[in-house]
């Protein structure tokens, strides 16, 4: 795989978003192992944007190491800077999967009711919830609030 080129204005900007940031993978004294090298890959995907700290004294080790996971990969190396190590790769798209419950129009819902007295049955109740309604913690069905008119537009009306 191609390593990913960035020009020095994207760079300066990943820099600075990632000042911010904590290490979230922490390569031990076994060096670079596959599942070190696993857990960036997981982290890349999951932020994106990530340091990487190293607890080795050798800078030429280190400096072998950044490139060799740059390398393998695809990521773009934005910084090394003592211990630490930026790395950048555009996140993958992730596939919407539809929730049953966030669905819009009428669903069902089982709730359960509990006695306020202990040792009896919860009882169960269907409910329909229609799109403009919502279900709380109680059990109780409320209705949507209305959008409020802008300040702009109720000064203009």
């Amino acid at each position: 795989m191609p390593q990913i080129q960035l020009t020095p204005a994207e760079r300066r900007e990943q820099r600075a978003q990632a000042h911010h940031l904590d290490p979230v993978v922490l390569v031990g004294g076994d060096g670079l192992t596959p599942a070190v090298q696993k857990e960036i890959d997981a982290a890349l995907n999951a932020h994106g944007l990530i340091k990487v700290r190293v607890f080795n004294d050798d800078r030429t080790a280190r400096e072998l190491m950044y490139q060799q996971i740059a390398a393998e990969l695809n990521a773009a190396p934005i910084q090394h800077i003592g211990k630490l190590f930026i790395l950048w790769r555009p996140q993958p798209v992730k596939e919407r999967t539809l929730d049953e419950d966030r669905m819009p129009g009428p669903r069902d819902v089982k709730v359960l009711k509990y006695s306020k007295r202990g040792g009896q049955r919860p009882e169960i109740k269907q409910l329909r919830v229609l799109g403009n309604q919502r279900l709380t913690s109680g059990g109780q069905i409320k209705r949507a609030k209305p959008k409020q008119k802008s300040i702009k537009k109720r000064q203009a009306d």
